[in-house]
């Protein structure tokens, strides 16, 4: 969502980086162009004059003009300002005292409440809780079975309220969880397409019967300058506690997103990253900041990694790796491991640098395309072809370009792509035996 502005961004700085000092019309300008860049990604226009005035009050405060290190100091000042602007640090969601604690989710009709509600059991199971839903939204056709198929994927109980006694039906439910060892209960609430009173009243109504811990507004990042306007209606009569962000992968500009914790007040918890029902995060300003700047996420990057990934068995690939013992079996087990974690071009843009790459790479349907080819012509080998490749020869890169539905080239494109990096594996594994790279000790021993 934020790639625009991210090209915007870094080529601001790159452009003053290229300055041996930054003169105060250097300053003016770089802070023009920031202004334009987010006021095209739809930040509110009072938003950015204020961020603008900020960065400008403090890049002469701290006197970075005809400073040598000017370039980056304005660069952490646009950081530290949009870190601010955002909210400063990440929002924990909460948790009760007593169990079990109350999540309810509100918002308008198609902002991602039902999605995000099962988004969210999954990332508080993966804490450890034991999360329950509630289907309170009785309006909306298929509302109530969307969210069973939901909880039936995650493993996950979904109760049913009648549509004449939601409120209580919904405080029943409740009261039930701890009974039934559910610590956790999120609440699914009816929307509309825009906001009017019956809508309002009746999740007035659910809240008022519950007193949740947490009443989270559900924003579609989409929605442009209207999200800010809705998030400013419901909190006028709600005491919504967090935002979550929901279709922040979408291609819409966003920046409205980013404008709706200075214009509220209220703190963006949770953002949705995908469609899957692992694909949302716990909102960091910083972490969003150093993307934005083209500074990568690699805090976010580590942790995917370590969701997926088995230590142990990281470490054995590693050294498989470094000593050419890798296979076409571990080659396999890795892609598999990297489809857990997301799509590889977001992951390339976590990594600082790397941004650019990220766009040069296919996307979408094309990289899983590609992606579903690699491991067709893999599987369609035998465990021995997989173990050994130089035993490939004519007649078995024919069978498995038939038995996978590829061609001939596209085998022998992935056998040399595999067999290059086998040996630069191989010089960089004989590098760190020699000590003139960092590695683990093992492999010197």
């Amino acid at each position: 969502m934020f790639e625009q502005l991210e090209e915007r961004l870094t080529a601001t700085f790159a452009k003053l980086r290229g300055r041996p000092k930054v003169t105060e019309a250097d300053l003016d300008e770089a802070l023009r162009d920031v202004r334009v860049a987010l006021l095209e990604a739809d930040v509110s226009f009072k938003v950015v004059k204020q961020l603008v005035a900020t960065v400008r009050e403090r890049a002469v405060g701290e006197q970075v003009v005809q400073s040598v290190t000017g370039a980056q100091q304005v660069v952490k000042i646009v950081h530290d300002a949009l870190v601010e602007m955002l909210g400063g640090e990440a929002a924990p969601i909460a948790r009760a005292a007593t169990p079990p604690t109350v999540i309810v989710l509100v918002g308008l009709q198609g902002s991602g409440k039902t999605t995000s509600a099962a988004k969210i059991a999954n990332l508080l199971r993966k804490q450890g809780r034991k999360p329950m839903l509630v289907a309170a939204d009785v309006h909306r056709p298929a509302a109530v079975d969307q969210l069973e198929a939901l909880g039936k994927q995650l493993q996950l109980p979904v109760k049913r309220v009648d549509a004449a006694r939601v409120a209580e039906d919904t405080a029943g439910a409740i009261a039930g969880a701890a009974a039934e060892g559910r610590d956790t209960v999120i609440v699914d609430t009816a929307g509309r397409l825009h906001i009017d009173e019956l809508m309002m009243a009746e999740v007035e109504g659910i809240v008022r019967a519950i007193t949740p811990h947490e009443t989270l507004l559900v924003v579609d990042a989409m929605a442009g300058q209207d999200a800010v306007d809705a998030a400013s209606a419901f909190h006028a009569r709600l005491p919504i506690t967090g935002l979550v962000l929901a279709k922040v992968d979408s291609d819409a500009r966003g920046g409205a997103s980013l404008s709706i914790r200075a214009a509220t007040g209220i703190p963006v918890k949770l953002m949705g990253t995908g469609e899957k029902l692992d694909a949302i995060e716990v909102f960091h300003p910083d972490r969003l900041a150093q993307r934005i700047l083209g500074m990568g996420d690699v805090v976010t990057l580590v942790e995917k990694a370590q969701e997926v990934v088995d230590q142990k068995e990281a470490e054995e690939q590693a050294k498989k790796m470094l000593e050419a013992r890798f296979t076409l079996d571990d080659f396999y087990t890795q892609l598999q491991q990297l489809k857990k974690m997301g799509p590889l071009g977001d992951l390339l843009k976590m990594i600082p640098g790397m941004g650019q790459l990220s766009q040069q790479l296919p996307s979408g349907p094309e990289a899983e395309r590609e992606l579903r080819k690699v491991e067709a012509i893999i599987s369609s080998m035998t465990r021995a072809e997989r173990a050994d490749p130089s035993i490939l020869n004519g007649s078995r890169r024919k069978r498995i370009a038939k038995g996978s539905g590829t061609t001939v080239p596209d085998v022998n494109q992935l056998l040399k792509q595999f067999e290059e990096m086998r040996k630069l594996m191989k010089q960089i594994g004989g590098m760190a035996k020699a000590g003139r790279l960092p590695y683990h000790g093992s492999l010197r021993r």
